[in-house]
């Protein structure tokens, strides 16, 4: 399949941070807008060089990024401007569904309330889906190292059925184990939110294990470091210890972020990440961003990255972008039309061409 093919494929989002994936030309102007003048570049071209972490190394020193988007978007003009490119720019991807996710205490500087950057963040989802038909969904994080993850909890609980979807946490992973915020994750449960926990990011298959066993996580934010729970032979994995059975056999999702592991060290490129290695051995994969700025990649980057590296033909790619919309967060009847309405014909017109 050409890039062309791909791009215009319908495909489904489950793990994209807002303020991983402003225009970088929007980041400019609203620093200017409020006169942050801490950026590290002033002119586009070098700012997203800046910005791009791929040599990173570490999920750490790839997080530091985040510093100066989260500067910018303190206001409600800003938080609405930024949620609505978001959702023009994935459409234009062919995102016919996305959940994207942030953390709303982080913008909280210039005096917002949490409330006022939930609503700013639906208006501009909202003008976004009314121009675009693209469906989202929000997932509101909370961040390990921080102690405010139950107030984040039952500021989403409050959205929920609403504009908010799911719970999250997020942040640094080593060091602090996400059932530091047990309570936080019983909230989220108990109000029918979605819970999804990155793990298995920066630490290894027990962080997937406490995620899961622990917290209850209906699916993994990344979880690629299950591989670390397999026997593999000749690039196949041909034995499973007992947290990748468990995340396997219970088909708990995995929200794979190829380019993003990659600059955080997971794996050494994209040709030896382990996403073709769990999608054949019968893992339930979806294929997702993380960051696009600062990983500057695109949904139909990480689709042609699985196609040419990977050996996922159109039957896989539909495989993961139905289980995607399946196990995501938002309400059934939707996300059921857009599979039988939009993805299915879209990709039997591929397997007739």
């Amino acid at each position: 399949m050409d890039r062309t093919t791909l791009l215009h494929l319908p495909k489904a989002l489950l793990h994209d941070h807002l303020d991983g994936g402003l225009r970088v030309e929007t980041v400019l102007e609203l620093a200017d807008e409020i006169r942050y003048r801490n950026l590290p570049a002033s002119e586009p071209a070098a700012l997203a060089e800046w910005f791009h972490q791929g040599e990173s190394g570490s999920l750490a020193q790839y997080l530091e990024a985040f510093g100066h988007v989260v500067a910018v978007m303190q206001t409600e003009s800003a938080l609405e401007r930024v949620a609505y490119e978001a959702g023009v720019d994935l459409a234009a991807d062919g995102v016919v569904y996305a959940e994207l996710r942030y953390a709303p205490t982080q913008h909280l500087d210039r005096g917002l309330s949490p409330e006022a950057v939930v609503a700013a963040v639906e208006a501009g989802l909202d003008r976004a889906r009314r121009e675009t038909g693209i469906v989202t969904a929000t997932i509101l994080c909370a961040l390990r190292h921080l102690t405010d993850s139950e107030e984040v909890a039952r500021l989403a609980a409050r959205f929920a059925g609403d504009s908010v979807a799911g719970f999250d946490l997020a942040g640094p992973e080593l060091g602090y184990p996400p059932d530091d915020h047990l309570v936080a994750c019983r909230i989220a449960r108990d109000s029918g939110l979605g819970l999804t926990l990155h793990a298995g990011e920066a630490d290894g298959p027990e962080s997937v294990w406490r995620a899961r066993a622990r917290c209850g996580a209906h699916r993994i934010g990344h979880g690629v470091r299950v591989i670390e729970d397999t026997a593999i032979v000749d690039g196949a994995v041909v034995d499973l210890g007992a947290v990748a059975r468990m995340v396997r056999d219970q088909r708990v999702p995995l929200e794979l972020c190829p380019t993003s592991n990659i600059d955080t060290g997971v794996a050494p490129d994209l040709a030896h990440h382990p996403l073709g290695m769990l999608y054949r051995a019968g893992f339930a994969v979806t294929l997702n961003t993380d960051d696009r700025l600062m990983s500057a990649v695109s949904l139909t980057d990480e689709f042609a990255h699985a196609v040419e590296l990977h050996g996922f033909d159109a039957a896989a790619l539909e495989e993961v972008t139905v289980r995607a919309v399946e196990v995501g967060f938002a309400d059934w009847p939707t996300r059921r039309r857009l599979i039988e309405d939009v993805i299915r014909p879209a990709y039997r017109e591929i397997a007739a061409s």
